[in-house]
């Protein structure tokens, strides 16, 4: 009995907790407290979903993105390759162009005290140089503020050339500047000076005379060591374009420019309406001359058949470009380079004997269509590399030596310049014909 009664008594004990609060009557409410001061409202959130829509739509970026695959900034060939390489990325990776722009690097030339030679400050930073091209490498904005300032371009300010070290300046300012943007990348190269680095003296070469190459390849004054590939790399039409940076002559022909380098923009011709592969973010004006109508510049219309506007100029550039071909030769052997290969010529169709804008100097390895195309090459520059087999060698020992005078270096710049512009003049028909009509009275 002892143990039940224990047991009713816990019941009964663990009842009354719960039972005798309730049993307790509350107190009057006492009364309310003063209002508080008023927060401070909260920034309003974005709609995510409605400010995507003013580009990601079927007739914007989905459409741009189409139009993209069929221009050559999106094969991503030359970026790849180019990767970690921090001369060449500025114009070949998304990331590098992004940091030239952004720290205002300059293109200028700066003596090392260490080692007595020049350096090109053009340069982007290992941790940069990397990117294919895309929408971000000319609006680097993209997915900031999620407005129409996102579409705001990576640089429109005036173009500092790098060929020129500097001391030239590119500057279109038609269109708010757009076209800055594009001859940031579409400019020629420097060409450097053997002995000492810097940029080349190019006012020399056009009015003084004087060698820079004089077949010895270890000649103690020569500042050019000549090669296949001395060039003024791929971006020559910056630079016809705005009428800037050739190698003046003096001579019969003014260096002025078309109209096109004040009134007309990069984008006026080639991101008009699409017309089969041109046009739009294709960036190629290739077959599509509807653009040169829109912009309601020429009162003419323009047409793949008009003389005065179309076939005329071009025929009389082509023309310009055989005639400096011919004189550029040492002996009968031409300097400038033939490639009838329209898979490896750039520029094929360009001129009757497909120049490629290279030297005609033989080398098996980087110009292996040297022996197809051309009659004669001149010799390589120095001794042959351990790679050459032993009858490339015993040929290249049969070979012309090539000299290079500063007149003559003047005029292969100029041939290269009007002849990678790949327009045959229509860019800048007047700069195009005084480089070249200039050049060759000078030869």
């Amino acid at each position: 009995m002892k143990l039940k009664n224990a047991i009713q008594l816990l019941f009964f004990a663990i009842a009354l907790m719960f039972i005798a609060p309730s049993c307790v009557k509350e107190g009057p409410m006492g009364p309310a407290g003063a209002t508080g001061a008023a927060g401070t409202n909260g920034t309003n959130g974005t709609d995510a979903n409605q400010t995507c829509k003013m580009c990601h739509t079927a007739t914007k970026v989905d459409l741009i993105s189409t139009q993209f695959v069929f221009s050559k900034h999106s094969s991503g060939e030359a970026a790849i390759s180019e990767a970690g390489n921090v001369g060449c990325t500025p114009c070949h990776a998304q990331e590098a162009f992004k940091y030239v722009c952004a720290n205002n690097v300059p293109a200028t030339f700066t003596l090392n005290t260490t080692t007595g030679k020049y350096v090109n400050n053009y340069n982007t930073d290992i941790t940069a140089a990397y990117g294919e091209l895309g929408c971000s490498t000319c609006h680097s904005a993209l997915h900031t503020s999620y407005s129409t300032a996102d579409l705001a371009f990576t640089t429109v300010k005036p173009v500092p050339m790098t060929m020129w070290g500097g001391a030239k300046v590119i500057d279109l300012p038609a269109d708010g500047g757009k076209s800055n943007l594009c001859v940031k990348c579409h400019q020629p190269r420097p060409f450097t000076n053997a002995l000492t680095g810097n940029v080349l003296d190019y006012n020399a070469l056009a009015t003084t005379v004087g060698t820079v190459y004089d077949g010895n390849p270890s000649g103690a004054t020569n500042i050019i060591k000549p090669s296949y590939r001395t060039h003024t790399h791929y971006g020559a039409i910056g630079a016809v374009y705005a009428g800037k940076g050739g190698i003046e002559f003096p001579g019969a022909l003014a260096y002025t420019s078309s109209t096109h380098t004040t009134v007309a923009s990069c984008s006026d011709c080639h991101m008009g309406a699409m017309n089969g592969k041109a046009g739009g973010h294709t960036f190629s004006a290739v077959g599509n001359l509807t653009t040169c109508n829109a912009t309601g510049c020429h009162t003419t219309q323009v047409t793949a058949t008009t003389t005065t506007l179309w076939l005329n100029p071009r025929a009389e550039i082509k023309a310009l470009l055989a005639t400096l071909a011919s004189k550029l030769s040492i002996g009968g052997v031409e300097i400038m380079n033939r490639n009838g290969d329209s898979a490896t010529n750039l520029w094929y169709g360009i001129t009757t004997n497909n120049y490629d804008g290279y030297l005609n100097i033989y080398d098996p390895i980087t110009n292996p269509t040297a022996q197809t195309y051309n009659t004669k090459s001149f010799k390589y520059v120095g001794t042959p590399p351990a790679t050459w087999s032993t009858d490339q060698i015993a040929y290249n020992a049969s070979l012309p030596i090539i000299t290079l005078s500063n007149a003559q270096m003047g005029a292969i710049i100029n041939f290269q310049l009007c002849l990678r512009d790949y327009s045959l003049g229509i860019h800048n028909f007047q700069y195009t014909k005084a480089l070249l009509t200039n050049s060759i009275a000078k030869l």
